[in-house]
Parts: structure tokens; sequence; C-alpha cells
């Protein structure tokens, strides 16, 4: 069987078996923050964050960069990309204006910093807490897809390592986003998978 192929239903949404099988744990050491600055728009937005970016960005603002927020300053706190997507706004075309690099020389999100300090109870936009997996809205449902990108590889290989599954990784943001109904199916479907794959081997 086509893996890529393999599509599991739960409720309304279609979920790559991509979730199940990826292994997956973000490593900073190695990417330094690469999801903030590569890319040819910035993170998608929803509608209610195009407000909570309004009132959240005079907080937001003490922990970035001079750069951005100039950009902010100049372009607003969100813009729209090539195909109409409501977006966070770049820094000349290349880092998120909402981000900011640390001694450490890896970048980090602003908003996020402000959430972790309890500033703010806005942790990040969604399609950034989601990354690699973007959800898709159509008519009938929603559809679940890992998005595989070279500037993760070694977020996959520290996965692999220490054998966790990409949908245990983004259980916070899944949930957030599908509901923990969802997730405990999603766990259980996991399970079976995990099970039926074991026996075919």
């Amino acid at each position: 069987m086509n893996r890529e192929r393999v599509i599991i239903e739960i409720k309304n949404t279609l979920v790559s078996v991509d979730l199940l099988e990826q292994q997956f744990i973000c490593d900073l050491s190695h990417c330094k923050g690469a999801c903030c600055v590569e890319g040819e728009s910035g993170a998608p937005l929803t509608e209610g964050e195009k407000e909570i970016l309004a009132e959240i960005y005079p907080i937001v603002s003490q922990y970035m960069s001079p750069e951005g927020i100039d950009t902010i300053e100049t372009i607003g706190w969100y813009t729209y990309d090539m195909d109409g997507d409501c977006v966070t706004p770049l820094i000349n075309g290349n880092e998120c204006a909402y981000s900011y690099v640390g001694e450490n020389g890896i970048t980090y999100c602003a908003i996020e910093k402000a959430y972790l300090e309890k500033k703010i109870s806005f942790r990040k936009p969604l399609s950034c807490h989601l990354y690699p997996v973007r959800i898709t809205k159509y008519t009938a449902f929603d559809a679940v897809n890992y998005e595989q990108n070279k500037i993760c590889q070694a977020a996959c290989q520290l996965g692999k390592q220490n054998n966790y599954p990409l949908y245990k990784f983004l259980r916070e943001p899944l949930i957030k986003v599908c509901g923990e109904e969802w997730y405990n199916e999603l766990e259980l479907v996991a399970t079976e998978w995990k099970k039926n794959k074991n026996t075919e081997d």
C-alpha cells in the first residue's frame, strides 16, 4: 500500500498516517529556529488571531527586535500573502517580525516568550504551534497533514532516537484545535495501527 495515500477518518477530519508514523521532537540546537526565518510568507493567522495580535502587541514588542518593531509599525500587526491569506509580517521578506535572536544564536518567538513569562495568555499562532502539521479546512472536512521540511531533519532524527511520534509531540495544539475527545480517538487509532504494523512485520 502506498503510505502517502493512507488516510484516517476521525470525526470530521481526514488525518494523514504520517502523524502516527513520523517521529518528531523539535531540536532548536540544530535548526536554530529556522521555521521562524525560512518560508515564502509569514505564519498563517485566523480571524481571531488578528485581533489578539493587536491587543498583545504593546507587551510582545518588548521582546521583539528593532527591525521587527519597525516592520510592524510600517506594515501593521498582520498582512496578506500572494494567495490572499492573512499572515504575520516578515522583516525584508525573511524572518517573522515577531521573532528575535537569542544570545545563543537561536531565533525565538517573542509572542511565546511573553506567554512563558506569564505576561499574556496567548501562546502563539496556531499555525506555528502545530508546525510541521498543517490543517486545511474544506466544506465537508478538515485535512490534517504532515508538512515535510528539510529544516526539521534534526527534529525527525531526535524523535526517532526517542521513539516519539509526531502526534504526541503536538498533543497540546492538536487538542486545542480538534478537542480532547478527538485526540483520545487518535491515540486509540495509533495504538491499533502500531499493533497491526508489528503483526505484519
